[in-house]
């Protein structure tokens, strides 16, 4: 089932809120994870591997440095689920 782009920025909210317990409605496309969430490499990681459960994706390890954005994350996944 491919997700939408609303459904994968929701889906990712609630996991960056489940893994930060930063609000929901705090995780908007441009934020950054590192700069605006303060998410570090670790949390960041969990995040990566909840979304790959949850969108069924393969984000490969080298790919997670490009995902600065949530927008940056929301568009490869979108790209990953298509591939």
């Amino acid at each position: 089932m491919a997700y939408s782009e609303q459904e994968i920025l929701a889906g990712l909210a609630e996991i960056v809120n489940e893994e930060t317990g930063l609000p929901v409605d705090a995780v908007l496309p441009e934020k950054s994870f590192t700069d605006d969430l303060d998410i570090d490499s670790l949390s960041m990681m969990t995040i990566v591997t909840l979304a790959e459960e949850k969108f069924e994706v393969r984000i490969p390890d080298e790919e997670v440095a490009n995902l600065a954005t949530v927008q940056d994350a929301v568009s490869f996944i979108q790209g990953a689920q298509n591939a």
